[in-house]
């Protein structure tokens, strides 16, 4: 099965790392391994999770934050990677295109 990120979750992952980056030192890179850690095991399980917004939502083992896919017979698509601590509504509106 293909894994594709797309930028909009690049740009998430991006300002989680800065985030944690600033709470303490080398913190945003463990946050970057733990979250692509999280991504890659849907190469495996993609599909099996909780749907949430219209998405599957995976949640992230280290971190509050959850990974938004949708997933084909062919390819899994991570459309975004939220921060779970913020409004639903919010979360919402990130996910509507």
């Amino acid at each position: 099965m293909n894994l594709r990120i797309l930028q909009s979750a690049f740009d998430d992952l991006e300002a989680g790392r800065d985030f944690y980056e600033q709470q303490g030192e080398g913190l945003g890179d463990y946050f970057l391994d733990s979250l692509f850690s999280d991504i890659d095991s849907l190469t495996l399980y993609a599909g099996i999770h909780r749907r949430a917004f219209g998405f599957h939502r995976l949640l992230s083992k280290r971190f509050p934050y959850a990974i938004y896919y949708l997933s084909g017979e062919k390819e899994t698509v991570v459309y975004r990677v939220l921060d779970c601590r913020q409004n639903p509504r919010k979360i919402w509106a990130a996910l509507r295109p």
